[in-house]
């Protein structure tokens, strides 16, 4: 516990696939997926990892000149790389800005993260595939990302960093007849006198119930009684009347 951070040190799915990072198996296939990847970085992006910030959930519609508007407010900007679609030529939604120097890099990262640009809350974050060692994208099971919809949750991220473990100790349960031979007759004891109180209370509850309903069938002879005579009351003043 004394090693433990919010925030992955180096990736692990399994870690990653867990909300506080204890599980030993994993809970989708998606993290079996990543455990089995042998992912290794494009080598094809250039540039500092160290001084580029990763930009997600961009609108589909934002382009580099407006993220170049919005990220040169914290410094200068030595490159951007929106990601697109290879085929289509569309915005994947996320893209990838260059520093120059590392203040501007650390202000950004600290300052637009939920930024909104073009109706959008975006997330901001260090990138990663070069720096975090072991990672693996999302598209082969990895990442921090997921939605609860899918059950493919990520953790050990800034978005969603692990919660920490609950360690309770190791303490016998009475409950279950542990400890000493006294508890144990006292709780056999005690369940005995629940079990006597129920049995008084069923029967109890039983004997209320008959008093009722004699009390119902008296009071329903009583009514008909009085409903008899009235009706022979009024035969009687019908025929006075004749």
């Amino acid at each position: 516990m004394n090693d433990w951070a919010p925030i992955a040190k180096e990736y692990d799915p399994l870690k990653a696939g867990s909300i506080d990072g204890t599980d030993e198996e994993p809970h989708d296939r998606a993290i079996w997926r990543a455990m089995l990847a042998r992912y290794v970085p494009n080598k094809g992006v250039t540039g500092d990892p160290h001084l580029t910030l990763f930009v997600a959930r961009l609108n589909l519609q934002t382009t580099e000149e407006k993220l170049k508007e919005v990220f040169s407010r914290y410094g200068d900007i030595r490159k951007i790389r929106l990601v697109r679609d290879l085929v289509t030529g569309f915005s994947k939604g996320y893209a990838f800005i260059e520093y120059k120097e590392e203040r501007a890099l650390l202000k950004a990262h600290r300052d637009a993260n939920r930024l909104v640009i073009d109706q959008h809350e975006i997330f901001v974050d260090f990138e990663l595939e070069r720096t975090l060692k072991g990672w693996i994208p999302r598209r082969l099971g990895g990442g921090f990302g997921g939605k609860k919809e899918s059950g493919q949750l990520r953790f050990g991220g800034r978005d969603r960093p692990f919660r920490k473990p609950i360690n309770l100790p190791n303490m016998k349960n009475d409950f279950y007849g542990e400890g000493s031979a006294e508890k144990r007759n006292w709780s056999r004891e005690g369940t005995r006198d629940w079990r006597t109180r129920d049995r008084d209370h069923e029967r109890s509850r039983d004997k209320r119930w008959s008093e009722r309903e004699r009390s119902w069938a008296w009071g329903e002879s009583e009514r008909e009684r009085d409903s008899k005579e009235e009706r022979s009351r009024g035969r009687e003043r019908k025929d006075r009347d004749r």
